[in-house]
């Protein structure tokens, strides 16, 4: 069940392997994801340390969430996988030019997750053709829905 769709992340890159992540979360950031709080349009994965972070995810938070905790709603947030699978993203995009793209946030038994995908970046012209590629299927359908 997914709570938030990143469909910038589809019109800029190739999403070519998906990867789900558990991320470290505090108590009243569950609880805005939970409201549909978040936002992850304008977030970026990165490395550091053999570890991998999300920069720029804003969750808002809740006004009853907390009195004793100050909330930061764009703190980075580690992100959690097996080390063999972080191995493996860190020499594709450090050598091959990848990038690291959150692509949705959802719940797998009760946990939020992240996916993250390895993306290589979209041209201007790539863009185009998508989006020539996707009006004639929209079109088709309604010639097709038409004729019927």
């Amino acid at each position: 069940m997914s709570i938030i769709d990143n469909r910038k992340a589809f019109h800029d890159y190739f999403i070519e392997e998906r990867y789900e992540a558990g991320i470290v979360l505090a108590g009243w950031e569950v609880k805005g994801i939970r409201a549909g709080r978040g936002n992850i349009k304008e977030s970026y994965v990165i490395i550091r340390d053999g570890e991998l972070y999300i920069l720029g995810m804003h969750i808002t938070p809740l006004e009853s969430a907390s009195t004793h905790v100050s909330p930061d709603p764009t703190r980075t947030r580690k992100l959690l996988l097996h080390s063999h699978e972080i191995d493996k993203l860190i020499g594709k995009v450090e050598r091959a030019g990848y990038a690291l793209v959150p692509l949705d946030l959802h719940y797998t038994n009760g946990r939020i997750k992240l996916n993250v995908g390895l993306a290589k970046g979209k041209k201007q012209y790539d863009k185009r053709e998508a989006e020539r590629e996707r009006d004639w299927e929209r079109e088709k359908g309604r010639l097709l829905r038409d004729k019927r």
